[in-house]
């Protein structure tokens, strides 16, 4: 029997968390709930669950809600995935959140068994949307976007690829080394090297570079 998906639902209103666990499916184990954007991030960083639900509009921290909760858990999008769930269904919300590294967006009109199966997908490395909300995350990104991540990846050697997704996944180096039979001081030259390439300063502004990019 395979183990259930470990989730934080995040949503400031408590009657709504009690109907989503209670309409969630055997497969999902609500593992903590959050209030705020100051709640969340706590309980993202305490539990490590595989996914977050996450309202897109929160009280708490600076002002920017579900997006501003994934922005704070950027070291953790390797090994989490964040599921928007709200009742906006504006293109503005859809895209901002999906910035900020959400994997889905679902709005609050859906029936249990399609929120535990869109909770599902994004655990496996899937997207997850509402039918209508795809179309915006399409005419956001299109394809001149997937054009500019093929130009930015070719800039790239087979190895130093391997290497940056096991590290914007959260590998160590040490197991990145275990892991691609290479040493510690290779993987420090490949990830210096890919820093370079990529104009980018640290492994978290990689990793929030590779699941904007959907390469994780």
């Amino acid at each position: 029997m395979t183990e259930p998906i470990r989730v934080v639902v995040v949503d400031d209103h408590a009657i709504f968390r009690s109907g989503l666990k209670a309409d969630l499916d055997e497969r999902i184990e609500v593992v903590a709930e959050a209030a705020t954007v100051e709640q969340a991030i706590a309980a993202i960083h305490e539990q490590r669950p595989a996914v977050v639900l996450l309202d897109v509009h929160l009280p708490g921290g600076r002002g920017g809600g579900g997006a501003e909760v994934v922005a704070g858990c950027a070291a953790l999008l390797g090994e989490t995935k964040f599921l928007a769930l709200s009742v906006s269904d504006s293109a503005e919300d859809v895209v901002t959140v999906i910035r900020a590294g959400a994997r889905g967006y679902v709005t609050k009109t859906v029936s249990g068994a399609e929120i535990s199966d869109a909770v599902q997908r994004v655990a496996g490395g899937d997207a997850a949307f509402s039918p209508r909300l795809a179309g915006f995350v399409l005419d956001a990104f299109g394809t001149a976007a997937v054009a500019n991540v093929d130009d930015e990846l070719d800039k790239l050697s087979a190895r130093e690829l391997e290497v940056m997704r096991l590290i914007a996944r959260g590998y160590q180096y040490k197991d990145v080394a275990k892991e691609l039979f290479i040493s510690i001081k290779t993987v420090e030259t490949h990830v210096s090297s890919v820093l370079r390439k990529l104009q980018l300063s640290s492994r978290h502004e990689l990793t929030r570079w590779a699941n904007d990019r959907r390469l994780l």
